[in-house]
């Protein structure tokens, strides 16, 4: 991500990306200010402040800049200061989403054995949070007609959402939802078996 606004206008954003603090140093004035830190897929995309010093760009985790009146400074940050400053906020945040793709035999909402040895597995995942807010997206290949794709993507969304309220799962709220044949997995030609795009995506958050 790149960003380019008043320092003032980040302060806000840095709640988001990483934080931004006001911090008492040696007893006296406060500080605030950003550090960059990774997302749980190890990127950390990119934040560039500006003000009357100039400009100040972030793009490794660990980056920090000071958010004064008088414009960005570059900082020193490590591991320990991060922790003590940020800890708290950072424990206090939802674990990320993640993703299950489940696929099915073909032509229909059977899913195939590998794919059923999985759900204990999203089941684990489920009953991790206490009130879990379930999306699942059902998908088909190219062979068949839209409209019956659309209808073999519900029901394979449906199957997967039964099978999940049949073990006792406490949800929030499932939605379920159909793309059909349009959100290929593998862009394929017109009626073109391929088994990676009968699936149904399950995101737990």
């Amino acid at each position: 991500m790149s960003t380019t606004r008043p320092a003032g206008t980040l302060r806000r954003l840095g709640s988001l990306l990483a934080a931004g603090l006001a911090l008492t140093t040696a007893g006296c004035a406060q500080r605030s200010y950003l550090v960059l830190l990774e997302d749980a897929d190890g990127s950390t995309g990119k934040v560039v402040v500006d003000g009357p010093r100039g400009r100040v760009q972030l793009d490794r985790a660990g980056d920090a800049v000071s958010l004064t009146t008088d414009g960005p400074r570059p900082l020193g940050s490590s591991p320990q200061q991060i922790e003590a400053d940020f800890g708290p906020a950072l424990s206090a945040l939802p674990p990320p989403p993640t993703t299950f793709l489940l696929y099915f035999e073909t032509a229909g909402a059977r899913l195939t054995p590998d794919s059923r040895a999985k759900l204990p597995d999203v089941l684990k995942q489920v009953r991790t949070y206490p009130a879990a807010d379930i999306s699942i997206i059902g998908h088909t290949d190219t062979v068949g007609s839209e409209a019956d794709n659309e209808a073999l993507g519900l029901a394979r969304a449906r199957a997967v959402s039964g099978m999940l309220n049949g073990a006792s799962i406490a949800a929030r709220a499932i939605t379920i939802t159909s793309h059909g044949e349009r959100n290929l997995l593998v862009p394929t030609p017109d009626n073109t078996d391929e088994a990676r795009n009968r699936r149904v995506e399950v995101t737990v958050r």
